[in-house]
C-alpha cells in the first residue's frame, strides 16, 4: 500500500476527526454502489478503506509515523554500522545468529539488527494471520431524500459481500450519520470465527424548499399581495403532505407562522414544528396593478421606514 496519508489526501498531522472526514468524503464519491462497473473506482475505494483502517489503529499509526513499520504493517529493516563480535575478541553473535537462524527457518544475515527485524516481521505476520480470522469491517454510502431522513424509512442495500439487506433509516437521521449493521461485514473466510460489522454512512439530499433546524423545519411561502392584505387560506407543503394554513389580514413579508407538530420527531417521539416565513410576491408586468399603486401611494403617504424608526 502507498502512503496512507497520501491516499486519503491528509497531512501527517491530521487529527482522527480530519482523517475520518476525508475518508467519508472519498467513500461517498468512490463507493461501488455509486460507480457500477467502474473498476478504477472500485480499486480506489479498496485503497482508501485500507488506508483508513490503517490510520484508525492508533498503534499502527504511531509505529508508521516513527518509522518502525511500513504502510503494509511490516517492520522496516535497518542495518547498523555496529556489528557485535567484530572487535575486541568478543563473542561473534553474527555467526551464532546465522547458525541459529538456519536451524529455526529464519533467513537473515549475520547482523544482530537483522535478527531482531526478522523476529519482529515473523511476529507481525503471525498477528496478521490471527487478525485475518476476524475479516474486516465494511463501509457503504447511502443517499436518502430529505423526507426519508426526516420521517424514517427502510431501504434495500446490496453490500460489498453481495448480500442484500433491509436498512432502517431512523426518523430524524442527519447527514453524515453512520448506521451499524451487526455481523454484516466481510468475513476472512468460511471458517472465520468472528464476522465483523458493516457500516452505512448516510448522505441526506437537500430539499427544494425545506430546511432543517434541529427538530424544526423551515420553509419560505410565497403569497400574493391580496392574500397579505385581506388574509385567506392557502395550501402549504409539509413532510407529511399538504395542509391548509390561514394567513391573517394585514400580514407583512417576513412574518412567521407556526405549524405545530409538523417538524421532525426527536428521540422521545415528540415532534418539532414547521415555521412558515411569508414572502409577498408582486404580480409581474401588471399595468393595472401599477396604476392602482400610483393612485394610492401619493394619497396615502405611507412610509414604512418612518414607522420602523429608521427615517
Amino acid at each position: 500500500m502507498k502512503d496512507p496519508y497520501q491516499i486519503l489526501g491528509v497531512a501527517k498531522t491530521a487529527t482522527d476527526d480530519e482523517i475520518k472526514k476525508a475518508y467519508r468524503a472519498l467513500a461517498r464519491e468512490l463507493h461501488p454502489d455509486l460507480n457500477p462497473g467502474d473498476k478504477k473506482a472500485e480499486e480506489r475505494f479498496k485503497d482508501i478503506s485500507a488506508a483508513y483502517d490503517f490510520l484508525s489503529d492508533s498503534t499502527r499509526r504511531s509505529q508508521y509515523d516513527s518509522g518502525e513499520i511500513d504502510a503494509s504493517g511490516a517492520p522496516r529493516r535497518t542495518r547498523s554500522s555496529w556489528r557485535p563480535g567484530t572487535g575486541g575478541g568478543g563473542t561473534d553473535w553474527g555467526s551464532a545468529g546465522s547458525a541459529w537462524g538456519s536451524r529455526s527457518g529464519f533467513s537473515f544475515g549475520d547482523d544482530a539488527d537483522d535478527i531482531l527485524a526478522e523476529m519482529m516481521r515473523r511476529k507481525a505476520q503471525g498477528r496478521a494471520r490471527s487478525d485475518s480470522n476476524r475479516g474486516g469491517e465494511v463501509r457503504h454510502s447511502l443517499t436518502v431524500s430529505f423526507t426519508d431522513a426526516a420521517l424514517g424509512a427502510t431501504k434495500r442495500v446490496t453490500l460489498i459481500t453481495g448480500r442484500t439487506v433491509e436498512v432502517k433509516i431512523p426518523s430524524g437521521a442527519t447527514d453524515g450519520q453512520t448506521l451499524r449493521l451487526k455481523g454484516q461485514g466481510q468475513p476472512a473466510g468460511p471458517t472465520a470465527a468472528i464476522v465483523p460489522d458493516a457500516f452505512i454512512d448516510l448522505h441526506v439530499e437537500s430539499h427544494p424548499y425545506f430546511v432543517r433546524r434541529d427538530l424544526d423545519i423551515l420553509v419560505d411561502l410565497p403569497i400574493s399581495v391580496q392574500e397579505a392584505v385581506l388574509g385567506g387560506k392557502v395550501t402549504v407543503p409539509t413532510i407529511d403532505g399538504k395542509v391548509t394554513l390561514s394567513i391573517p389580514p394585514d400580514s407583512n413579508g417576513g412574518g412567521v407562522l407556526r405549524l405545530k407538530g409538523k417538524g421532525i420527531a426527536g428521540s422521545d417521539g415528540a415532534r418539532g414544528d414547521q415555521l412558515v416565513t411569508l414572502r409577498i410576491m408582486l404580480p409581474e408586468n401588471d399595468a393595472e396593478f401599477k396604476k392602482l399603486v400610483e393612485k394610492w401611494g401619493p394619497r396615502n403617504g405611507y412610509d414604512p421606514r418612518t414607522r420602523a424608526g429608521m427615517a
